[in-house]
C-alpha cells in the first residue's frame, strides 16, 4: 500500500483518536487487530496514518505493508514470499547501514533461488533478528488478514510469535480485517492465547469532520463540484463509510456527465447496482444472530441483553449506534435493510439486473470457453479501475445469475473453474 499524495493532503486532526491509539500501541510495541465492518474506510486511515508518520520519522521506525488483496494464492508459502518481498523493499528504502540492506538483500534472493517453505521462513526470521539488533523497530502490516483464515494452522500462529521472539520483541503486528482473530480461527487463535498477543481497536465510521475531508478530496479526483446542501446529504447517506461516499462521488459524476441533475441522483442513488451490491456484502459479513439483531433494531423492536451479548460486533464496529430512534449507521444501508424485511419475492426478481445482464451476456458469448476473473471484471466493471473489485463481489454476482437462470428453468448452467474464473455451458 502506497502513501499517496490525496491522504497526505488531509488535516492532522483527521481521525485523531483512532490516530492517537494505534500510536500508543505501537510506542509500547503492542501488536493490534484494527477491526472494521467491510470497506469502511480501513486503508484510507492507514494511507493516512503513514503519510503523518512519515512526515516525522524515526530512524529506528519501520513500517512495513503486506497488502493481503495482492496474494493471488492463499496459501502459507505465498504468504511468507510475499512479506519477505515487502521486508526487504522497506529496509531498501529506509536510511538503514548498507551492510544491513545488503544482508537482508542477499538473504531474500537465497529464499526465492530455494523456493523452499522452510528457508523463506527463516530467512524472513533472521532478517528481524538483524533489524532487532540494530535497535530498530519494524511494524508489519497485515492487511486483509481474514483471506488466509481458511489456511491458517497453530504453526503458522507459533511461526508469527517466534518473530516477535526473533526481533528481541521489538517487532509489532498490525492486523486489519472485518472479524477479529479470535472469529476467524476459533480453534486456533483464542482468548487466552491473543491476550498477550494482541490488542483490539475497532475503527468505526468516520465522523461527519472526517467525511467532509474525505469528500473534498474525491471532489478534486473527479473534478466535480457539489453544493453544500448536497454535499451534507451525501454524508449523511453515507453514514461515514468511505465505500459509500466514493460510490456516491462516482454516480453523482457519472449523473452529471449525462445532463442529470441533483433530484434525480437523489431518486437513483439507493436503487444504484453498485450500492445494493455493497450493502449485499455487508449484511452477508454478519451472523445469522446478528443479522435478526439489527433487523430488530431497525423495526425497533425490543433487543435483549443476552441478544446484545451475542451480537456485539454491530455495536463495537459501528453498524449501530448508541442514540437515535433508529441507530443503523447509513441511510443507503438501512434502504436494503427495508427490502430485504420486506423480502420481496415477486417474479420480476428473477429478470436480470443490469450487471447480471452483462455478465450473462458476456458469458454467452464465450460459451464452453473458461472467462477468467480478471476478464469478467473489466466487462462488468469497467468504472472500477481505481476502486477494484473484491473476490466476494464477483462471486456473489456469478451466483445471482446461476440462481436466476435456475429460476429461468434455462438450458444453461454456470460452471466454477478453480483459481481462475468460470464457463457458461449449455444443455441442448
Amino acid at each position: 500500500m502506497k502513501t499517496t499524495e490525496v491522504e497526505a493532503s488531509y488535516s492532522l486532526g483527521f481521525r485523531q483518536k483512532d490516530v492517537e491509539a494505534l500510536e500508543e500501541h505501537l510506542r509500547l510495541r503492542h501488536s493490534i487487530e484494527l477491526i472494521g465492518m467491510k470497506r469502511v474506510g480501513i486503508n484510507n486511515f492507514l494511507r493516512f496514518f503513514l503519510a503523518h508518520k512519515n512526515n516525522h520519522k524515526d530512524p529506528n521506525n519501520l513500517f512495513i505493508m503486506v497488502d493481503l488483496n495482492a496474494l493471488i494464492e492463499r496459501e502459507i508459502f505465498p504468504f511468507w514470499r510475499l512479506t519477505f518481498k515487502r521486508i526487504t523493499d522497506a529496509v531498501t528504502a529506509s536510511s538503514a547501514d548498507e551492510k544491513v540492506k545488503s544482508r537482508i538483500s542477499a538473504l531474500f534472493d537465497s529464499s526465492i533461488q530455494s523456493g523452499d517453505l522452510f528457508l523463506t521462513y527463516d530467512g524472513v526470521r533472521e532478517a528481524l533478528q538483524i533489524l532487532g539488533r540494530e535497535h530498530m523497530n519494524p511494524t508489519i502490516f497485515l492487511t486483509r488478514f481474514d483471506r488466509l483464515q481458511d489456511v491458517i494452522t497453530p504453526e503458522f500462529f507459533d511461526n508469527l510469535q517466534n518473530l516477535k521472539d526473533a526481533s528481541d520483541h521489538k517487532l509489532s503486528y498490525v492486523f486489519t480485517s472485518f472479524r477479529e482473530l479470535e472469529q476467524l480461527s476459533p480453534t486456533i487463535f483464542h482468548n487466552k492465547s491473543l491476550s498477550n498477543f494482541s490488542q483490539i481497536h475497532y475503527l468505526r465510521p468516520a465522523t461527519d469532520k472526517d467525511m467532509e475531508i474525505i469528500l473534498t478530496t474525491f471532489e478534486q479526483k473527479y473534478e466535480i463540484h457539489i453544493e453544500e446542501e448536497l454535499r451534507q446529504k451525501l454524508i449523511t447517506l453515507s453514514g461515514g463509510h468511505v465505500q459509500y461516499l466514493q460510490l456516491s462521488s462516482i454516480i453523482y459524476y457519472e449523473t452529471m456527465k449525462k445532463g442529470g441533475n441533483d433530484q434525480e441522483f437523489l431518486a437513483m442513488l439507493p436503487d444504484d447496482e453498485r450500492i445494493t451490491l455493497l450493502s449485499e456484502e455487508l449484511w452477508e459479513s454478519l451472523t445469522t444472530e446478528e443479522q435478526l439483531v439489527l433487523k430488530k433494531v431497525w423495526q425497533g423492536d425490543p433487543v435483549s441483553i443476552e441478544e446484545r451479548q451475542k451480537a456485539k460486533y454491530l455495536w463495537d464496529t459501528g453498524f449501530i449506534g448508541e442514540g437515535g430512534v433508529k441507530r443503523v449507521f447509513s441511510e443507503l444501508f438501512a434502504h436494503y435493510l427495508d427490502y430485504i424485511i420486506k423480502e420481496q419475492q415477486s417474479t420480476s426478481l428473477h429478470d436480470f439486473t443490469k450487471k447480471e445482464f452483462t455478465l450473462f451476456s458476456f458469458l454467452q458469448a464465450h460459451t464452453d470457453e473458461v472467462c477468467e476473473r480478471d476478464a469478467i471484471i473489466e466487462t462488468v466493471w469497467p468504472e472500477y479501475k481505481e476502486l477494484g473489485v473484491s473476490d466476494w463481489s464477483v462471486d456473489k454476482l456469478v451466483a445471482r445469475v446461476r440462481n436466476k437462470l435456475k429460476k429461468q428453468n434455462s438450458p444453461y448452467h454456470i460452471v466454477t473453474i478453480k483459481t481462475r474464473g468460470y464457463k457458461l455451458m449449455s444443455t441442448q
